[in-house]
């Protein structure tokens, strides 16, 4: 047994205060992650701020039309909120890819997006991980890497992110509420994770104690067409291979709105900047839908064993397009 303190906040501002009086302190909300790691050695924490009651369970629709997702409103309730179904159907369909029901019954919206790589060789405690033990190197390299990353990745790191939510929460232009010592701070989804570079064990732009209390979803992608597909080994409880969330909106014939992000290819989910452009002020056709797709992952570098992620990727990218446009579009 390796001791630990605990302490619960009963406000952001206690949670953070409790954090800074504790180095090594942890956040836990709820633990589907952290416990499992806490169990393979793999995180130590000296003392765990249970944030799971604080006054972030809710989903909230604001003046301007945007909606606010609390940090510890559970992935089930997400999934299963009438507005987010109605008004932004791939985060729904993202959730309930994601884990097990069980799972979701648990985890959070918070925890969603923190959770670390599934890479076997971060999890093992025997095996050399740049992220898990900085310098140690990458088993996953020269070792079993079918499921690892074709973007993005670095010499010191090809794990990817896990999080099915995420993708989606990219590809809708949503952005990540933040509390530390400094105050408030927003952050967007699509830059809130990190490419793993030479410090693969930063995982994202979070600066210490900062706490995620919510996530905001822009009015302007509400009601569009969106829709999240994936790519797995099993049809259920596995992680993506290869996912897609996109959202478009065509009018007088042609894009005049896309939002398309990638899961399962890189250290965090890849926003498809260029083929957004490449699709904007287009006719919405399957050769458009191609030609974008083609372009995004020209940069993709294949290891030894994943070059199919990028036929794959492709191939979701492209039908999920093709499914969101309206049949008078093309």
């Amino acid at each position: 047994m390796k001791p630990y303190a605990y302490a619960r906040a009963g406000s952001v501002e206690e949670a953070a205060e409790l954090y800074a009086a504790h180095p090594g302190a942890r956040y836990l909300g709820g633990g589907t992650n952290l416990v499992d790691l806490m169990k393979l050695g793999v995180e130590e924490p000296a003392a765990l701020v249970d944030v799971s009651r604080l006054p972030l369970d809710t989903v909230d629709e604001l003046p301007d039309g945007s909606l606010r997702i609390g940090a510890t409103v559970r992935n089930s309730d997400l999934a299963a909120h009438p507005t987010v179904r109605d008004r932004y159907p791939a985060l729904s369909q993202a959730v309930l890819a994601g884990a097990s029901g069980q799972l979701r019954n648990a985890a959070t919206t918070g925890g969603n997006l923190l959770q670390r790589t599934r890479c076997p060789y971060f999890q093992d405690t025997g095996e050399p991980c740049n992220k898990r033990a900085p310098g140690s190197g990458c088993g996953a390299r020269d070792g079993v890497h079918r499921d690892h990353a074709v973007l993005g990745h670095s010499p010191q790191c090809i794990a990817t992110h896990p999080s099915d939510m995420a993708v989606a929460l990219a590809a809708l232009d949503a952005d990540v509420e933040l509390y530390g010592a400094d105050g408030p701070r927003i952050v967007p989804v699509a830059e809130f994770h990190r490419l793993p570079g030479d410090h693969p064990e930063q995982d994202t732009v979070i600066r210490p104690g900062e706490l995620i209390t919510g996530v905001l979803l822009p009015a302007a992608g509400a009601g569009l067409p969106s829709l999240y597909r994936k790519a797995r080994d099993r049809a259920s409880y596995a992680f993506a291979l290869a996912s897609v969330a996109a959202v478009i909106g065509v009018e007088g014939g042609v894009v005049r709105h896309a939002g398309i992000a990638f899961g399962g290819l890189a250290h965090r989910p890849w926003r498809a900047r260029q083929a957004e452009q490449a699709l904007l002020g287009a006719a919405p056709t399957t050769a458009a839908f191609e030609r974008a797709a083609d372009l995004e992952l020209a940069a993709a570098e294949p290891l030894r064993d994943n070059a199919y992620k990028i036929r794959l990727a492709r191939n979701l990218a492209v039908d999920v397009l093709e499914r969101l446009v309206p049949p008078t579009a093309t």
